[in-house]
């Protein structure tokens, strides 16, 4: 079995690959449409907000297929996502329903993640395997299979509470108030799930002799990308 050695491996390096990888992506899909719409709805109005939050986006997809480059996955959820929400609150004539959907999104997440322990395949391992070859020897270790069904359920946590969070600022708060703190209380939700993703993916590789203490130098290439899969 070959294996890449990597120096350095630690929660800090391992929390700073997953900034960069996700980081633009993150900011171009959601950080820079969300502060676009709080900016227009206080400014112009909420149709405004509506109408430059989708061009935001369109135009990145637009700029990404002229220039024939790849679109990255959350670019593409967000487009789907903004254009629904837009659709239905333009239609139904209430944008109570554009704020609630991501309410529903969470909570059809959480279900997806449960759901995926019941039948025996934590969504955890299916997302792993998107961003690292975790090999069936690895898979088979029974604290690894622990460690992904443990992350599964953590991670269904982390959008159940994104979802009662949002849900409790959406019928407390004034709509602009709003927009901004769900922006930093989904944020602070979701860095605490992926800083114990780390933090238990690395004490597994180095409880199990997959990594080195305390520098932490990887001797198997699988265990530590399990920390990526929030990418």
């Amino acid at each position: 079995m070959t294996s890449l050695r990597p120096t350095g491996l630690s929660r800090a390096a391992v929390f700073g690959s997953v900034v960069r990888r996700s980081g633009p992506h993150l900011l171009e899909a959601s950080l820079i449409p969300t502060a676009l719409f709080y900016a227009c709805l206080v400014m112009a109005g909420l149709g405004t907000a509506y109408a430059a939050a989708l061009l935001w986006l369109y135009a990145s997809v637009a700029v990404r297929l002229v220039r024939h480059l790849p679109i990255p996955p959350l670019l593409v959820l967000g487009v789907i996502g903004i254009t629904v929400r837009t659709t239905v609150a333009v239609a139904s004539g209430s944008s109570f329903f554009y704020f609630a959907q991501p309410v529903a999104n969470s909570l059809v997440m959480t279900g997806v993640f449960l759901l995926s322990i019941v039948v025996g395949r934590p969504m955890i391992e299916k997302l792993a395997l998107e961003f690292w070859p975790l090999t069936p020897e690895l898979l088979a270790v029974p604290s690894v299979s622990r460690l992904l069904r443990g992350l599964t359920y953590l991670w269904a946590g982390v959008n159940l509470a994104i979802g009662l969070t949002t849900l409790t600022l959406l019928v407390s708060l004034p709509l602009a108030a709003y927009v901004a703190m769900k922006q930093i209380a989904s944020l602070v939700i979701t860095g605490g799930g992926i800083a114990i993703t780390i933090d238990r993916s690395l004490r597994v590789a180095c409880r199990e002799g997959y990594v080195d203490e305390p520098d932490m130098s990887p001797r198997f290439e699988g265990l530590g990308a399990i920390a990526t899969v929030v990418d």
